[in-house]
């Protein structure tokens, strides 16, 4: 099966085993299978976990635009024909360094570039801006493993 972006949710839980509420990614704008993607993420008033995080001043955790980024980097490697029907866990995260808030109306663009891919583990560099502004940079390490194992 081919994917030709730009496509959404739909095409993208193809490719990925997430489901609401933690598919983090709205749409692929670009994919080149096995080597980049280019996503995005909208940040909605009514995402759940804005409402403890934080009362008053919502703003998207840390921890899920790196699960964010790690979504789209999953994009590119399990749309790869070897890895379709897959996972890819996380082994590592590098270097990681937040450069800004994110607030609902924001609009994530996230981009995983694969640098290396050895059988079942592989390394990404990640980045989420806003408005092209960094949001958050880092290092992804990632293994493929079988679904059911």
């Amino acid at each position: 099966m081919t994917f030709t972006p730009p496509f959404g949710r739909r095409e993208i839980e193809q490719i990925l085993p997430h489901r609401d509420p933690f598919l983090l990614l709205d749409e692929v704008i670009e994919l080149e299978p096995g080597a980049r993607v280019v996503a995005r993420k909208k940040v909605r008033e009514d995402e759940w976990y804005l409402a403890g995080h934080f009362p008053g001043r919502p703003i998207m955790p840390g921890v899920l635009m790196v699960e964010a980024m790690a979504q789209t980097g999953a994009v590119a490697v399990l749309s790869d024909e070897e890895n379709r029907g897959r996972l890819a866990l996380f082994a590592g995260i590098d270097d990681v360094r937040f450069k800004r808030i994110v607030v609902p109306g924001d609009v994530l663009e996230l981009t995983c570039e694969l640098e290396r891919v050895r059988g079942p583990v592989g390394r990404g560099k990640a980045t989420a801006t806003v408005d092209g502004e960094l949001a958050v940079r880092g290092t992804l390490t990632f293994a493929v493993t079988a679904a059911d194992a």
